[in-house]
């Protein structure tokens, strides 16, 4: 498990990779333009759609990145960490555009063949951006693997798509060239496509879920748990609700407590409860409610009798118990 780590730290890990990933971009785009002019590979010019759009895509993720590493203002109570989630959103646009249109292009190189000429370019030129990419990828898997943003993991798995792709692109090149199959260089060309637009519904997903507040996973609220019960005083914990909105994490829980203690112990048990959790979530805001542990009990055993004499009537007293009545 990686140790925690602070907003600022993330945020400057956020901003180079961004960086990285336009400066290489620009790098790749003149060099597979300039191939693909030598060339005339269909395959090649796949990537090089798939480079442009990268352009664009990390132009957008490293404006997103800026803004979502904005403090919390007046306006904006929870922060601005939803806007990770929407570059995610935009880049899932970008990379399905390069798939059809990339389908178009493989479509006409069908119908109307085209030979692939100088492939010791194209090769050579390929060689230099998988070097390229998979350093970009590196430094992007350690920001993801740090920070957890999911603004530089779509970007990755763009750029890891990017990975397969130029290694897809050489073996086109070399089989076109010694075999003489012009066949091979627009099937690598769909078959790429096909992942380009498998790569874009998977990070969608993985947007849709952080914009729509899905609950943090199994593991963290785990540890979530063992955390508060590990309180000497904390008796349980309940209503246990979590989010994430890029670097924002939000915990809320209805914390148990002994009937016997005062306003002041139970203030100074919460307090101590919070700071367990911001050690091992540093970026979370926490917000506790106290419960006296016998208003539980009570509950619990006032929605069993309910259940019994009329079913569903213990999901009204739950709902009003989380408005506060």
């Amino acid at each position: 498990m990686t140790a925690p780590i602070t907003r600022e730290e993330a945020g400057r890990l956020m901003r180079l990779a961004s960086n990285a990933a336009v400066a290489a971009a620009l790098l790749m785009i003149g060099l597979k333009f300039y191939a693909y002019l030598a060339t005339g590979s269909v395959s090649l010019l796949s990537t090089l759609f798939d480079s442009a759009l990268d352009i664009a895509a990390s132009l957008v993720n490293l404006l997103a990145v800026r803004h979502a590493l904005m403090p919390a203002d007046a306006e904006h109570r929870f922060g601005h960490g939803k806007a990770e989630p929407l570059a995610g959103l935009m880049q899932v646009a970008f990379i399905l555009g390069s798939s059809l249109l990339l389908l178009m292009e493989v479509y006409d190189h069908f119908v109307h063949p085209k030979p692939v000429t100088r492939p010791g370019v194209g090769i050579a030129v390929m060689g230099l951006s998988i070097v390229i990419t998979g350093a970009l990828i590196l430094l992007q898997r350690h920001v993801v693997a740090r920070t957890g943003s999911v603004a530089i993991k779509a970007d990755s798995a763009h750029y890891g798509s990017d990975f397969l792709v130029n290694f897809s692109v050489i073996a086109a090149l070399l089989i076109s060239w010694n075999f003489g199959l012009w066949w091979t260089d627009p099937l690598f060309g769909l078959l790429v496509a096909l992942y380009i637009a498998y790569t874009a519904i998977t990070i969608g997903r993985q947007s849709y879920d952080m914009l729509m507040d899905r609950e943090m996973d199994e593991a963290e609220r785990a540890r979530i748990i063992d955390i508060v019960e590990s309180h000497p005083q904390a008796v349980s914990l309940h209503d246990l609700r979590t989010r994430r909105a890029g670097q924002d994490m939000f915990i809320q829980f209805h914390l148990e407590l002994p009937d016997t203690i005062s306003l002041i112990e139970a203030h100074l048990i919460s307090d101590a409860v919070e700071a367990s959790l911001h050690e091992a979530f540093p970026s979370a805001e926490i917000i506790i409610h106290q419960d006296p542990h016998s208003v539980v009990e009570r509950r619990q055993d006032l929605r069993a009798r309910m259940d019994q004499t009329r079913p569903g009537r213990s999901a009204l007293l739950d709902a009003d118990a989380k408005r506060g009545v």
